[in-house]
């Protein structure tokens, strides 16, 4: 059984590797837009049926699109983005009014976004052999769709009224998640290193506790889910510069910056 398998799975990928690689990116976001386009058309009730179904179609198709040098803790960090998207944007949508208009804009950004984060996971994947520029731009554009899942992530989840401990413990999961990915783009090495999840975890401990508080104060959902993002911003950004040897001083000043700003906003948004 194991042989036919394999069999079965060497004559897919060589039928796969026939088409080229960025019409595979092409093809994969035009197959999720198109399944983000029909779960659009049900309630809230299907959600749990649809989050697996993009969980599972996501990762199969992050595959196919990437295909070639797939190795050990890759097989992880090389799909988390393309389906944390893919969730933040699924449920992102019920916070939408239910109409034409807003439901087109909403498929074409989600499939150029998935189109992007796809691309980004191609170039961790071959990073090595690429150059600098090009991984510095597909780090800029990864950490971008980051701030956009958490955001789009935390705006659901509080928009939905859980528990506070439910909140803290979702908010931790997926900023462990975030950056335990960002922090593997530092060296993209084939191994988990006991940093990655150390700096993850700590991330992901410091967010779990502002959502915590965050449960507790009155702020609308938009504006803490905005606060969270630029906590991770500024916290993740500062860890990624430190262990990229690129902490200088105008580094700490910008992502500090933005972080009192923010700050401010939300404080200026309480609603006593």
């Amino acid at each position: 059984m194991r042989k036919f398998l394999n069999n079965l799975t060497g004559i897919w990928q060589k039928k796969a590797l026939r088409i080229e690689k960025r019409f595979r990116f092409v093809i994969s976001a035009i197959i999720l837009s198109l399944l983000m386009l029909v779960s659009t058309f049900f309630l809230f009730e299907k959600a749990i049926i649809f989050s697996l179904l993009f969980f599972v179609l996501g990762y199969l198709l992050t595959y196919f699109s990437l295909l070639e040098g797939i190795e050990r803790v890759e097989w992880i960090t090389l799909f988390l983005m393309p389906i944390i998207l893919t969730l933040s944007f699924y449920l992102f949508y019920f916070l939408f009014p239910v109409r034409w208009l807003t439901r087109l804009p909403f498929i074409v950004l989600y499939g150029i976004s998935i189109y992007a984060v796809l691309l980004c996971s191609n170039i961790f994947n071959v990073g090595v052999e690429k150059s600098i520029q090009l991984y510095r731009a597909a780090f800029s554009i990864n950490f971008f769709y980051q701030m956009v899942a958490s955001f789009l992530f935390n705006n659901a989840l509080f928009s939905f009224k859980l528990h506070f401990i439910f909140n803290a413990l979702l908010v931790f999961v997926t900023a462990f998640l975030l950056g335990f990915q960002l922090i593997w783009t530092v060296k993209l090495d084939l191994r988990v290193e006991r940093n990655t999840i150390i700096y993850g975890f700590f991330i992901a401990l410091v967010l779990a506790e502002l959502a915590l508080v965050g449960s507790f104060v009155p702020l609308k959902s938009t504006v803490l889910a905005l606060f969270l993002a630029s906590s991770y911003y500024s916290l993740s950004g500062l860890i990624y510069s430190y262990l990229d040897q690129r902490l200088f001083k105008e580094t700490v000043r910008e992502y500090i910056s933005v972080w009192i700003v923010v700050f401010m906003i939300t404080l200026l948004s309480l609603q006593w």
